[in-house]
Order: structure tokens, then sequence, then C-alpha cells
């Protein structure tokens, strides 16, 4: 090394020592103070901690290796803290340090397309999630006089929804019914029907095994909804604490987009897993049990969460949350604890009949034990002046289906109700993935109420209905573009469209 070089190294070095000396004379030291506690108790999803003297409610406190909780019980002598992780990591005599700060989840557009977890850590491979902010799980419902009526329809697609149990955007409705008859398959259709409404997305699966969750995203990918959804998972095999915390940061990642003005549907699949991880974590926490071993608070976690779901007023951006949460019900028992305190919670409830689903009746929604409190007022004109009339036969049809069976001889008006009320039956059929917009439904059912499928068989209803679809589709779009956007079906209308269908139904018949 020659001279120059060696020079060259002398002046950095000086100049090096004199940076780090003035950046020591410019330090101040500063105390900084951490409340510590130490783990005396770890169980499974739980742990107790003592040495703190000022944590709050569901405050978020650190643990070794990454590990976080939420402080739930607070005694006196001691914290119950909830893990949102693996207890197995957690060893007694371990730090516990506070953070100052309630569990909170990232929020934005980044989410959207993402599959992630309770705390909206990405479970889906596709690197770090892109968050505008980060808001609490927790949040208070929005004020009575921050609210507007529910007073725009969810179109689902499936016609027996749209038609005799219609939900409004800002709604709260009900999907009960027994194991596999079909509740998950429902709220998948409503959320890919808002491909074409813009409509936001989430899917909270809850206690669900991973390839259930799976098969959800992929049909939301096949069907190209994913890309404006969100999938929150708190798995079956997931601690009890995240699987408690899901719905919860599902709900805040949507009152973000509620609150930017946008309309979001949430599907909480379901709330039955919900509550008895609550019931576990409660148990173990030695809270007092109540009815069924529930904690006395059950009916509080489920209304506080679904009280956020709500129509806001154009003064508060004019946004919605409608919320689809699911209950399993144990051999069609609705009146069990866990239903009943949901039926009470909620604006309606869409109830799935084991029966019609081992006749095939698909989807095998019982309209007589189904209804929505809301919709009605939000249904489009058009559907509302047909559905009444279709609602008013099927319940008839039941009654006389009931009576017929004891092989009374029946008179032909009777008859009649009967082959119209088989044929209103097969028109409420449909395919899963299968749905409709507002102008196919309505040329369909107003083609059954007005009797001109009675004389179709009933092997040929599908055929009859695909003809029917068509001719709306193809020949008079714009006639139901203006009645799906609000247009009242009046007696032109009417006309139109049985004029429309008969020529349909004519072209199948001489096809």
């Amino acid at each position: 090394m020659n001279e120059a070089s060696t020079a060259r190294l002398d002046d950095l070095g000086e100049q090096t020592i004199a940076a780090v000396e003035r950046a020591l004379a410019a330090h101040r030291a500063r105390l900084r103070t951490s409340e510590i506690g130490r783990v005396v108790q770890v169980a499974s999803g739980i742990a107790q901690v003592t040495g703190f003297t000022d944590v709050t409610d569901h405050e978020l406190i650190a643990l070794p290796d990454g590990l976080f909780a939420i402080a739930f019980d607070l005694r006196v002598d001691g914290i119950g803290l909830v893990l949102l992780g693996d207890s197995s990591r957690l060893h007694v005599g371990a730090t516990a340090r506070r953070t100052r700060r309630v569990v909170d989840v990232p929020v934005g557009d980044g989410l959207l397309g993402r599959v992630v977890d309770a705390l909206g850590r990405p479970l889906d491979d596709r690197g770090p999630i892109t968050a505008d902010q980060r808001w609490p799980i927790e949040r208070p419902a929005p004020p009575i006089i921050d609210r507007a009526p529910v007073a725009e329809p969810l179109q689902t697609g499936i016609k027996a929804i749209d038609a005799a149990i219609p939900i409004g955007r800002g709604q709260r409705e009900l999907i009960l019914g027994d194991r596999q008859t079909g509740k998950t398959a429902i709220a998948l259709d409503a959320l890919i029907n808002q491909r074409a409404s813009g409509m936001i997305g989430i899917y909270c699966a809850i206690g669900q095994r991973g390839s259930a969750v799976a098969r959800v995203v992929a049909a939301l990918e096949e069907h190209d909804a994913m890309d404006r959804c969100i999938v929150v998972v708190g798995a079956g095999e997931d601690p009890p604490g995240l699987q408690f915390a899901a719905p919860y940061a599902a709900t805040s990642m949507a009152e973000y987009f509620m609150e930017k003005g946008r309309d979001v549907l949430i599907v909480y699949d379901d709330l039955t897993r919900h509550a008895r991880a609550y019931r576990e974590l409660s148990l173990l926490l030695r809270r007092p049990p109540g009815r069924e071993a529930y904690p006395g608070d059950i009916f509080y976690i489920h209304s506080r969460l679904l009280e956020r779901a709500t129509h806001l007023g154009t003064e508060k951006g004019g946004g919605s949350l409608t919320a689809l949460p699911i209950i399993e019900t144990q051999a069609q028992n609705i009146s069990a604890y866990i239903p009943t305190n949901l039926v009470s919670i909620t604006d309606g409830q869409i109830y799935l009949s084991p029966e019609l689903f081992r006749k095939g009746q698909l989807p095998a929604i019982d309209i007589g034990k189904s209804v929505s409190r809301v919709g009605g007022k939000a249904q489009r004109p058009s559907l509302r002046a047909v559905a009444g009339d279709l609602r008013l036969a099927y319940a008839q049809f039941e009654e006389l289906e009931t009576f017929a069976r004891f092989g009374t001889r029946l008179d032909e008006e009777t008859k009649k109700s009967l082959a119209r009320g088989y044929r209103v039956r097969a028109v409420l059929g449909q395919q899963e993935h299968d749905l409709l917009p507002l102008p196919e439904q309505l040329v369909v059912l107003l083609a059954t109420t007005e009797g001109l499928l009675d004389d179709v068989p009933l092997d040929a209803i599908d055929a009859a209905e695909t003809a029917l679809r068509r001719v709306m589709r193809d020949e008079h779009a714009v006639r139901g573009e203006r009645l799906a956007a609000g247009e009242k079906l009046d007696e032109d209308a009417r006309e139109t469209v049985l004029a429309a269908a008969r020529q349909a139904l004519d072209d199948l018949r001489e096809g």
C-alpha cells in the first residue's frame, strides 16, 4: 500500500472517530419504564400471570418467542390471558410484558384477494400484507343516529331468497340448519353473486377444517370473486383464542370499507364453533358456567359483534355492512340456546331443512320457517309484485299437500292448486353457483305464478326455465335492466314480460 492510500485511510478513520464522538456527546440517556409480570400457570389456550398492577381489559400482552395474548380476566391476585398462539411454546416462569395497546389488525385495500389469520398475518404465501392502517378488533357499534334505514336490496342470485326471504344491505340475516344441509353453499353463492355490484366480500371461517376453507377459496377464485374478497381464518386446529378473535378481526376489516362509503358483505361460518371456543376459554379461566355450561355473557359477545353490521347515513358516507352469520342446529332443534340467541339478535333467518335436503330439493330452504324482517322494504318493486303471490301460493300448496296425503278425493280446483304448487317448488330449486340476475328471476317467477307452466311436465321444468331466462336475457335486456334498477312492474311491463314468456314456451313446445 503506497503512502497516499495510507493517508486516505488515516483521514477516514479520524472522520469516523469524530462523528462517533459527536453522536455520543449529543446523546442523552432516557429512562423507559416497562411493566413486567410472570407466568404462573399454563393450560391449553390460556395462561395465568401475576405482577401486573395497571393492565386494561383486552390489552395485548407480549410473551417470549413472539407469542401474544389478550388480558381477558382481570383479578386482584392475577390476570387471566387468552393465548393467540401455541401454548406449548410457553412455560411457567416466563416473562410477560405490557404493550399498552389492544389487539389490532391491518385494514385496507391491500387485504383484498388475501387469506389471513385472526391477527391479519398472511396464510397464502403471497408475501407480506400492505396495510393502510391498523384498527382494533373490538370497536363500538355505530350509534342509532348515524344509521339509515335498510333500503337497498342485496341480490343473492338465489330465487327462493331474493323472492321470498329478501335481504337488504345493512341487514343481519341468520342462516341455520343441521350439519351438511348447504348453509355454506348459500353464503358462498351470495358472495359470488356480488361480482357485478362492486360489493366487498369477507368470509370468516371459525373452527373449520383447512380443506373446507381451501374449497371456499377455490370456488371464489373459479368464479372471479376472490380479487374483491378477504378470507379470515380461525381454523379448527388453531388455539381457541384465535378462533374467538377471528370474527371481530374480520368485522374491523369490513368496517374500514364501510366507513369509506362502500358496501360490504360478511359471512361468519360459523358462530356455533365461535360460542364453543368462548365456552372453552371461559371454563379454563374458571368463570362460572350457566346454561349448557356457556358463560353468562355468551349473548353479549354475539350481540356486540352483529350490532356492528348496519347501513350508515349519507352524512357518514352511506356505506353498509351486511352480515350472514351461520349457526349449526342439532336434530332440527332451532329452540336450543345458541340458535335462539342468534334468532333474537338478527333481523330474520333462513332455515335449511334436512328433510328437503334428503328429498333433493336444493337449496333446502324451508320457506315456512324462514323470515326476513327488513328485506321486503328493500326489495325491488318489480320482484315484490311477483313475490307476494308466490309466497302465498306456496304456503297454500304445502297445506294442501299435507291434506292430500290422507288419500282424500280432491276436486278439480284443488288438483290445479297442487299442480301449480309442484311447479313452484320445482322452479325454486337451483343448482349451486347457478345464479340468476333479477330480470331472469322475474320472468321465471311471473310465468309460474301466472300459470304458464301448469301444463309443462315436471321433468321439463328445467328446460322451460332455461328458455325463459334466455328470452329475457337476449330479447328484453333493456327492459330487464330498467326493472333491475327499480322500475315498477306496471301493466305494460307485465304484459311485455308475459308475452315474451309465452313465446319462449311456445317455441320450446314446437321444438
